[in-house]
C-alpha cells in the first residue's frame, strides 16, 4: 500500500511508492533480532535531493591554515568555519586520532544535535581528492595528474577548469565527458579527441561547434551526422574545400569564434533532439543513461542497474535509491557521495557497509552517527562498542529517533559545514539568502577572493599575436583580465597558454565558474515531462503526427524537435 504525503518544506504532495516501501524494509537495520524499519521521507524528492545537495561544496575554494601543522593549505571551507582542518597529508597521518573525540550518546538531546556538536570536535579534510598527484587546487576527484581548478574529475591529467569528466588528458573547460583527449569546451561527449564546442558528440576527431554527430572527423557547424568527414553546415566538401573555409572562420580570434558561436546557437535549435540522451541501456528512465539496465528516474549514471531516483553514478551502482554521487554501491539510501554496501542516510562515505548517518568514514562497518573514522566497527559518536553494546545502544536511539522525527530524515541544512550558496544546491535549487534561511541553511556573505585594484590586462583578439612574443606573454601571465560577464578577476596560468597556442584558441575572457555555469546550462533539467513525438515527415512509418508517447526532460513549452527514438534515427544522416 503506497503513502500519499504532504511535503513538511515545500507543501507539495507527493507519493511514497509501495516499491519504495518494500526497498526501505530491505534495508532497514537488524538489531537484536528486530528489525528497525527506515521511515517513510517526509519531504518530497526535490526538497530531499536540495538537502543533500546543501552538504556537496564542489567549486569554492579557500586558502587558511592547517589546524595541525600550521602549513598554508587549499581547502573547501572557508576561514570562518568553526571545524579544525587538517592538510590531506595531516588528516591521514598517525598524529591525531578520531576516536579520541567520542561522546557518549545523551538522551536529553536529539541525535542530529549531538552529530552537530560532534562535527565541530572532529578535525575534516582539507577536500575531498583521492591518490591526486599536483593537483592542489581540484576538489572531489581522484587518480588524477597535474590538473588545476578542475571538480569531480577522475582519473585526469593535465585538465584545467574541467567538471564531471572521466579518463580525460589535456582538455579544458569540459562538462560531463568521458575518454577525451586534447579537446576545449564540450558537453556531454565521448571518445572525443582534438575537439572544441562539441555538444553530445561521440567518437569524433578534428571537429567544432558541432551537436549530436558520431564517429565523425573534420566537421564543423553540422548537427546528427554519422560516420562523415569534411562536413560544414550538413553540407559536404572536399578535404582542400574544407580547410580553406575552415581558416576563413577564423577560429582563432575571439571575433571569429563570436559569429561561429551565433550560428552554432540556430543550428542547434533547427536540430531533431531525441527524447533522451540514453545509450546502450535498457529499461531505463531519465537522462544520459549509459549501459545500465532497469534504472528509472535517474540522470547522469554509468553501467548500473535497479536504481531509482537516483543521480551521478560514476560506475556500478546496484539497487539503490535517493542518492546522488555514488560509486560502486548495493542498497544505498538516502545519502550523497557515497560508496559500498547498504552505507545509509550517510555524506562522504568510501566504502564499508552497515554505517548509518555517518560522514567522512572510510571503510568502516557497523557504525553509527560517526565521524571521520577508517577502518572502525561498531563505533557510536566515534566511541568503541562492543558488538553487544553496539546493538543495544542503537535500538535505543533509533527509537528516540523516531519520537523525534529524526529517524529515516537526512541530516539538516542547519549542520550543513558549508553554506548554501557555496555547494551545489546553489546549481540545482538556486534560492536567495532570505529564503534558505527560512529552510534552515546558513549564507555566505563574505567575500574571501582577493581584492584586485590595479589595471587590468586585455587579451588580443587573435591568439597568433602571442607566438614568439614573450613581451606580451609576461604581460599576460603576469596580468589580471576581467571577466566581461561578472567583472570577476582571474589570470591565466602558463600550462593553459600553452594548450591555447597549440590548439590555435584564443585567450577566454570569461572567468572560469561562468564558463562552467554555461555548460552547466546546457544540460537539461533533471524533472520528466509526458510528450509526444513531434515528427510529421514522411517514410518513417506513421501517417501525418507520430503518435509514439515518451517521459523526456524537454519540457513542453521548449522550442525543439523532439522526435522518438524511431523517429530520430531515421532523421539522422
Amino acid at each position: 500500500m503506497s503513502e500519499q504525503k504532504t511535503c513538511k518544506q515545500c507543501g507539495q504532495k507527493f507519493e511514497v511508492t509501495e516499491d519504495d516501501l518494500d526497498f526501505l524494509t530491505k534495508i532497514s537495520p537488524e538489531l537484536n533480532g528486530k528489525k528497525y524499519l527506515i521511515s517513510s521521507p517526509q519531504l518530497c524528492y526535490e526538497c530531499r535531493q536540495e538537502k543533500r545537495y546543501g552538504w556537496r561544496n564542489e567549486r569554492h575554494l579557500y586558502k587558511r591554515k592547517c589546524d595541525l601543522t600550521g602549513e598554508d593549505i587549499v581547502s573547501v571551507y572557508s576561514p570562518d568555519k568553526p571545524f579544525k582542518v587538517y592538510s590531506n597529508s595531516a588528516f591521514k597521518s598517525d598524529k591525531w586520532d578520531s576516536m579520541s573525540n567520542g561522546v557518549d550518546f545523551d538522551f536529553s538531546q536529539s541525535f542530529f544535535e549531538q552529530f552537530k556538536k560532534l562535527m565541530e570536535k572532529v578535525p575534516r579534510q582539507a577536500n575531498n581528492c583521492v591518490a591526486n598527484e599536483n593537483c592542489d587546487f581540484c576538489n572531489q576527484s581522484w587518480h588524477s595528474k597535474d590538473s588545476y581548478l578542475s571538480f569531480n574529475l577522475g582519473y585526469g591529467e593535465r585538465c584545467y577548469y574541467c567538471n564531471d569528466s572521466f579518463y580525460v588528458k589535456d582538455c579544458i573547460d569540459t562538462f560531463d565527458v568521458r575518454n577525451c583527449e586534447f579537446s576545449y569546451h564540450l558537453f556531454n561527449c565521448g571518445n572525443c579527441y582534438n575537439s572544441q564546442f562539441l555538444e553530445h558528440c561521440k567518437d569524433c576527431s578534428e571537429c567544432f561547434f558541432s551537436y549530436d554527430c558520431l564517429g565523425c572527423q573534420n566537421v564543423i557547424l553540422s548537427a546528427g551526422l554519422r560516420n562523415k568527414q569534411y562536413f560544414i553546415r550538413n553540407k559536404q566538401y572536399s578535404k582542400e574545400e574544407y580547410f580553406k573555409e575552415l581558416d576563413k572562420m577564423g577560429l582563432n580570434t575571439h571575433s571569429g569564434q563570436k559569429k561561429i558561436d551565433e550560428k552554432f546557437v540556430e543550428i542547434k535549435k533547427n536540430a531533431i533532439h531525441k527524447e533522451n540522451n540514453n545509450l546502450k541501456s535498457e529499461d531505463c528512465t531519465g537522462d544520459y543513461i549509459l549501459e545500465s539496465k532497469n534504472c528509472h528516474d535517474c540522470y547522469n549514471i554509468f553501467r548500473s542497474e535497479d536504481c531509482c531516483k537516483v543521480t551521478n553514478i560514476d560506475d556500478k551502482g546496484r539497487d539503490s535509491r535517493d542518492v546522488d554521487f555514488i560509486a560502486e554501491c548495493e542498497l544505498c539510501y538516502g545519502g550523497i557521495s557515497i560508496a559500498g554496501y547498504k552505507n545509509i542516510l550517510s555524506a562522504f562515505v568510501p566504502y564499508g557497509e552497515n554505517n548509518y548517518y555517518c560522514n567522512f568514514c572510510e571503510n568502516c562497518k557497523n557504525c553509527f552517527g560517526c565521524i571521520g573514522l577508517t577502518r572502525k566497527e561498531y563505533c557510536i559518536l566515534n566511541k568503541q562498542y562492543s558488538k553487544e553494546e553496539y546493538e543495544k545502544l542503537v535500538s535505543k536511539i533509533i527509537e528516540r529517533m523516531v519520537v523525534d522525527e529524526e529517524w529515516g530524515e537526512f541530516f539538516p541544512l542547519s549542520a550543513s559545514p558549508h553554506a548554501y550558496n557555496e555547494t551545489i544546491a546553489q546549481n540545482y535549487y538556486p534560492k536567495n539568502k532570505e529564503d534558505v534561511e527560512k529552510i534552515g541553511g546558513s549564507w555566505l556573505d563574505k567575500n574571501y577572493e582577493t581584492e584586485f585594484t590595479g589595471d587590468f590586462y586585455e587579451p588580443k583578439d587573435d591568439i597568433n599575436e602571442y607566438l614568439g612574443n614573450e613581451d606580451e606573454i609576461k604581460k599576460l601571465l603576469e596580468g589580471v583580465i576581467k571577466c566581461e560577464k561578472t567583472g570577476k578577476p582571474f589570470k591565466i596560468i602558463p600550462q593553459e597558454l600553452s594548450f591555447y597556442l597549440k590548439n590555435k584558441i584564443p585567450i577566454p575572457t570569461i572567468h572560469y565558474l561562468e564558463r562552467f555555469n554555461q555548460l552547466f546550462s546546457l544540460r537539461n533539467p533533471r524533472k520528466l515531462y509526458h510528450r509526444q513525438c513531434m515528427c510529421e515527415e514522411t517514410g518513417h512509418g506513421h501517417n501525418g503526427r507520430c503518435g509514439v508517447e515518451f517521459e523526456t526532460t524537454y519540457a513542453p513549452e521548449r522550442p525543439e524537435k523532439i522526435y522518438c527514438e524511431k523517429c530520430y534515427q531515421k532523421s539522422i544522416i
